[in-house]
């Protein structure tokens, strides 16, 4: 059964095919990804058609993964329609690893309905998400196309109607992140980055600051949800020995995602955190290289997905004095197996 239109026909298969004299070539979309087959090609004089069909096969085979980009925009904005519609209900609050880091019925049903949608178009895709992983799934990364998900960053702002809230997806391919979308559905602030494609905030290109004078920063860090003493005196610490370098002063919105996205638009210079987990990460991580900055580990080196840690910065001499002056707080990585 096949739907003809001028000098085209699309098949039921999903096969786009062009009927031209001479020629027959097919970019097959099974899987996601297009496939080029060519049968008999002949050149031949048809210039508008031959330059339509080539840049489509050039605009999709360079680029994979942009179908996935722009479903997890969509989903994201609906996401956030559902957010900002119970910001307005009472809300069910439980706990998870501390009285402190909470978790509501809202983080559990948008996390099912974005990750029941990507599912039921992506079969093959893996997934990471903070309730799954809460309620007991794994958080090994492998090569597999791997949507790292937070339904909600920022659920106490979000407990206590603080209007910083933001649904973030990263999108990961043998362990690269491969785009990152942030909604700050609140602010109704879309961020966004495709690799190698720049930044973006409501369409806008995103830069950082570009400042390497650390006495000239303003940070951005969190206190986080640990309330043991130890590490609370470490967190407290670290925070003392920054500002007396000294430097211009720290902020907090409370949401990783957020804190990194402002780093991405030039409004702050640097954002540090230890415990976190790579779902806080995945999205904005690559809106800060994008938009110019730098990941590094809290410890100088390479940054780390599933390390815990991060530091973002506008700079690598501003990052590396971050470093340099942080005790490191110990922690179990979110792909540690026991």
């Amino acid at each position: 059964m096949q739907a003809y239109c001028s000098n085209a026909f699309l098949d039921v298969t999903g096969c786009f095919s062009f009927a031209v004299p001479l020629c027959w070539v097919s970019v097959c979309l099974a899987g996601r990804c297009s496939v080029l087959l060519i049968r008999h090609l002949v050149l031949f004089d048809w210039p508008c058609a031959r330059r339509a069909l080539w840049l489509y096969i050039e605009e999709n085979m360079a680029d994979p993964w942009q179908e996935c980009m722009d479903y997890a925009v969509t989903l994201a904005k609906k996401a956030g329609e559902m957010i900002r519609g119970a910001l307005k209900e009472e809300k069910s609050i439980m706990i998870k690893s501390s009285p402190v880091d909470l978790v509501t019925e809202t983080d559990q049903k948008v996390e099912n309905f974005i990750i029941s949608l990507i599912k039921e178009k992506y079969p093959s895709h893996s997934f990471i998400g903070e309730e799954s992983v809460a309620a007991g799934e794994g958080s090994i990364l492998t090569d597999n196309p791997t949507w790292i998900i937070d339904p909600i960053d920022g659920t106490t702002n979000f407990v206590h109607r603080f209007p910083f809230v933001a649904v973030s997806i990263g999108f990961v391919v043998n362990k690269k992140i491969e785009f990152g979308i942030v909604y700050s559905c609140v602010e109704d602030k879309m961020y966004t980055a495709r690799k190698g494609k720049g930044a973006f905030c409501n369409g806008q290109k995103l830069k950082v600051s570009g400042q390497e004078d650390i006495t000239k920063s303003l940070l951005v860090t969190e206190l986080g949800s640990n309330r043991d003493p130890e590490t609370i005196k470490i967190v407290l610490s670290n925070m003392e020995r920054l500002l007396s370098i000294p430097i211009h002063g720290i902020r907090a919105v409370g949401t990783a995602a957020v804190n990194m996205c402002l780093v991405a638009a030039g409004g702050a210079d640097a954002y540090y955190e230890m415990g976190i987990h790579c779902w806080d990460m995945a999205g904005a991580g690559i809106i800060i290289t994008e938009a110019g900055g730098v990941l590094l580990d809290v410890s100088g080196g390479p940054f780390d997905l599933m390390s815990r840690r991060i530091i973002a910065a506008s700079s690598r001499p501003i990052a590396e004095r971050i470093a340099k002056a942080l005790q490191i707080i110990p922690l179990k990585r979110d792909d540690a197996t026991n």
